[in-house]
């Protein structure tokens, strides 16, 4: 019975968090709004979000436990996104009206004409929903516009760059990132310590902006969030590659390289001043995306670090070309098999503090003492 117990648990907990977003509802099902974390600058701000249609919750199902934790992840299963739903949006004194597309997504793009705090890094959006036959909602999100200080933009990767996702390996990354204490999760060793140095800089007391691109759905939202909060990773807004956009007209969805290079186009504009790091990793094509990016955008990107998630000597080459492409860009591809070749190359750069880079070796050093511990017994 030892080992079911663990297993137990990680179901039970995996359908909770599944569930979670089903319960702002109560069971009354109806119109859900549910907005993403937004980004921007000083002259304009991002909000996006779907908005839902749902079922109720039968009275004869108990308001906590398993059992409401199933009829919930049901709930979230068959729910459908809201065409032509009417989507007000304030962020300060700043207003926008908009409508949903055919499947729910709204995406606004909010002009910022009256100035915002420069105090506070995070600032609320107030999201007012309004369709036919429907109660309105009100919810609100948070949305992050970087200090004017800020010297360096970060864009980053998640899939195989912050988080182990191997296809064959899913179940067991849904085992360790609900059932293992959280510096034994699926996040790579030093990944939280790298990021947080990065987001505080050479003077630690920046608030630097990091963005996250991912090729997952839209659907595994709060289950990234929660990942990202066990392992002390710095919060960002969480840009998806997948579903957006889908329609009944468009079935599928496009290249993620595709959208994933609209993206980062887009940052990149909005912080048209700043400088920016890209990090990504050797099993996809963030190599040769970002190497297209430097091309576009010459003297703003500082460094490509991509993480080295296998062995094969023939993408090596792939990458070395790339990496010989870019040697009169005064930018440094680096291709990194750990978190401390990153590190010492953002602290060579002045790009974090030496503390920063100390406390990446510590926990490299830590979880490679562990493994070597696990292996013995």
């Amino acid at each position: 019975m030892s080992w079911f117990s663990p297993w137990a648990s990680f179901v039970k907990r995996l359908v909770h968090t599944a569930a979670k977003p089903m319960k702002r509802d109560r069971g009354r099902g109806g119109m859900v709004v549910h907005p993403y974390r937004g980004y921007g600058s000083s002259e304009e701000v991002f909000v996006m979000g779907r908005v839902f249609r749902q079922a109720a919750l039968g009275r004869a199902i108990p308001r906590r436990g398993m059992l409401r934790d199933t009829a919930d992840v049901t709930r979230r299963i068959f729910r459908r996104g809201l065409a032509n739903a009417q989507v007000d949006i304030s962020i300060g004194q700043n207003q926008l009206t908009l409508m949903t597309d055919r499947d729910g997504y709204f995406d606004a793009h909010l002009p910022i004409t009256h100035s915002l705090p420069i105090d506070v890094s995070w600032h609320r959006a107030d999201i007012m929903v309004h369709a036919e036959n429907q109660s309105p909602v009100r919810t609100n999100v948070e949305v992050y516009v970087p200090p004017p200080e800020t010297d360096l933009l970060i864009i980053s990767d998640i899939d195989d760059t912050v988080m182990f996702t191997g296809v064959a390996e899913k179940l067991k990354m849904l085992y360790r990132l609900f059932v293992r204490k959280p510096h034994r999760r699926t996040a790579f060793p030093g990944v939280a310590s790298l990021y947080q140095a990065l987001h505080r800089g050479e003077s630690e007391k920046a608030e630097r902006p990091i963005l996250y691109v991912s090729r997952g759905p839209w659907a595994i939202y709060e289950m990234l969030e929660t990942f990202f909060q066990l392992n002390r990773i710095p919060v960002g807004p969480i840009l998806f590659l997948r579903e957006w956009g889908i329609s009944l007209r468009h079935p599928w969805p496009r290249r993620a390289e595709d959208h994933k290079r609209m993206l980062i186009d887009r940052m990149l504009t909005l912080f048209d001043e700043l400088p920016c790091i890209l990090i990504g990793d050797s099993g996809q094509h963030d190599p040769e995306v970002y190497a297209e990016i430097v091309k576009a955008y010459p003297g703003r990107i500082k460094a490509i670090y991509i993480r080295r998630v296998d062995k094969d000597p023939e993408r090596e080459q792939a990458i070395q070309r790339l990496r010989d492409e870019l040697v009169d860009s005064q930018c440094d591809l680096v291709l990194a098999p750990d978190s401390v070749l990153i590190a010492e190359h953002a602290h060579a750069n002045g790009d974090i503090s030496a503390r920063g880079l100390q406390a990446v070796e510590r926990d490299v050093k830590e979880h490679l003492e562990e493994e070597r511990r696990e292996a013995q017994g």
